[in-house]
């Protein structure tokens, strides 16, 4: 896997519009809200980027914060969710143990080579039967079987992949959460194109499978070049989202009450004034 860093501070101004815009939030905020339990009062939305999930994330009695280790992306953030965004790696959160009922982490996992780092810290901020909630195999999700996909092919492999479902259920039973539900939904938008795939390439977005070696994206893009309707969009990917519980009695090291729930409260809204940070701020890195 090459080591490509995409700037998220940058691309915070037009994040929105290239990633499938407010279709695909409803959908991915809908799917979170069915895997949240009832009684869940807070949640917790990870990488929560420019908020246009967060803010979907509603219903009576949760209160929903986002984290997000750009600066650029939390202040966007921070104007659809007023007082509610901490800047923060997903790794090192500003919260004590076992204070959240949820955490979700959508479109995550699959961007770092260190997500099993995330679900540890997860499952330490969650409250004994809170759930993580997190998308799984999403590069899998964008083969959907066009022709696109047959140039690719040869070159993809989901072998790597840092969200990989059965790695991801595997790191979640070392830190004590186990699978509680799963359901699907529509990547509104995400449907690519012969040509901008061919662009991805050359842009390096396709570092979770594909090497990037000059010759073979020259290859792979003349291919690409020769297909039909070089701007018609293929299928749009169908998500996956799976839910993990952190166990309300048992091995009482998953399970540690440390401090109350308003002490994490107090302690987000304190952090949250972190997304006014001066330029010079320079965030944890972000690999795409």
């Amino acid at each position: 896997m090459r080591d490509t860093v995409l700037d998220y501070n940058a691309e915070a101004d037009r994040y929105d519009e290239t990633r499938g815009g407010v279709p695909r939030a409803e959908a991915a905020a809908g799917a979170v809200l069915r895997l949240v339990p009832p009684g869940a009062r807070t949640l917790l939305d990870l990488a929560c980027g420019t908020g246009l999930v967060t803010e979907r994330l509603t219903r009576p009695g949760l209160r929903v914060y986002g984290a997000d280790a750009a600066p650029g992306m939390a202040r966007r953030a921070g104007r659809r969710v007023p007082g509610g965004v901490v800047l923060a790696d997903a790794r090192r959160l500003p919260l004590p143990d076992a204070s959240v009922d949820a955490v979700s982490a959508i479109w995550l996992l699959h961007l770092v080579p260190f997500s099993a780092a995330i679900v540890a810290e997860a499952a330490r901020v969650l409250r004994p039967g809170g759930v993580f909630v997190a998308t799984v195999d999403k590069d899998a999700a964008h083969d959907v079987g066009s022709d696109i996909d047959r140039v690719l092919a040869p070159h993809r492999s989901h072998e790597r992949a840092a969200d990989r479902g059965d790695r991801i259920t595997a790191t979640a039973a070392a830190h004590g959460l186990t699978p509680a539900a799963a359901t699907r939904f529509t990547g509104h938008g995400q449907g690519t194109t012969p040509r901008r795939t061919a662009g991805n390439l050359r842009r390096g977005y396709y570092a979770s499978w594909f090497d990037g070696h000059p010759e073979t994206t020259a290859a792979l893009t003349a291919e690409l070049a020769a297909l039909p309707d070089q701007d018609h969009p293929r299928a749009d990917p169908d998500h996956r989202l799976v839910s993990y519980r952190r166990a309300v009695t048992g091995d009482r090291t998953h399970t540690r009450v440390r401090r109350p729930f308003p002490a994490a409260r107090r302690r987000l809204r304190r952090h949250a004034s972190a997304v006014t940070l001066p330029p010079s701020a320079t965030p944890p890195p972000r690999t795409p």
